[in-house]
């Protein structure tokens, strides 16, 4: 078996296996702790580009080492592309080597976790706060102080450097 066809199959057992778990595919709309926020998907198709509504709204992925936001060195902070709420600042973020850019913690108030049944195995999903824009997982990998890495979807971000 391929590697793709072996993900299509874990992602189909996952699909069944889900709801006996207790798992569900998250609403991303409903997460959004800001109602200002929630808005229809023809609005979001309107705001965002197809790559940042797939991974913002459809809880999807992008390809690794896709994102230029991996070579962004510069002091700033990297915003949620929805809605321009501050995630993370850029003196969190690190070089994990799996092609996401990763942070080692978020800013105060900024993301929501869910647990994500999707490939069987429980992962920790968030999302932004204020609109509820899937952005990525966290997991127990990360360097100190915090010992995480929150893997991010580079479209699901957008950076603004520091003044």
């Amino acid at each position: 078996m391929t590697p793709i066809k072996r993900r299509g199959l874990l992602a189909s057992l996952a699909l069944l296996v889900s709801p006996l778990l207790g798992g569900r595919k998250a609403e991303a709309a409903g997460k959004a702790g800001d109602p200002a926020w929630q808005l229809s998907e023809a609005v979001w198709k309107e705001r965002l580009s197809p790559a940042a509504f797939a991974v913002l709204r459809r809880e999807g992925t992008e390809r690794p080492f896709s994102s230029p936001l991996n070579n962004e060195k510069r002091a700033g902070t990297y915003v949620c592309a929805g809605c321009r709420l501050p995630l993370f600042a850029s003196t969190t973020k690190f070089d994990s080597g799996t092609g996401w850019p990763s942070f080692w913690q978020p800013l105060p108030n900024a993301v929501v976790t869910q647990l994500d049944f999707k490939l069987i195995v429980p992962r920790t999903e968030y999302h932004c706060r204020r609109c509820g824009g899937h952005q990525g997982h966290v997991f127990n990998d990360g360097p100190r102080p915090t010992g995480k890495r929150y893997c991010n979807n580079g479209v699901a971000l957008a950076f603004v450097p520091g003044k």
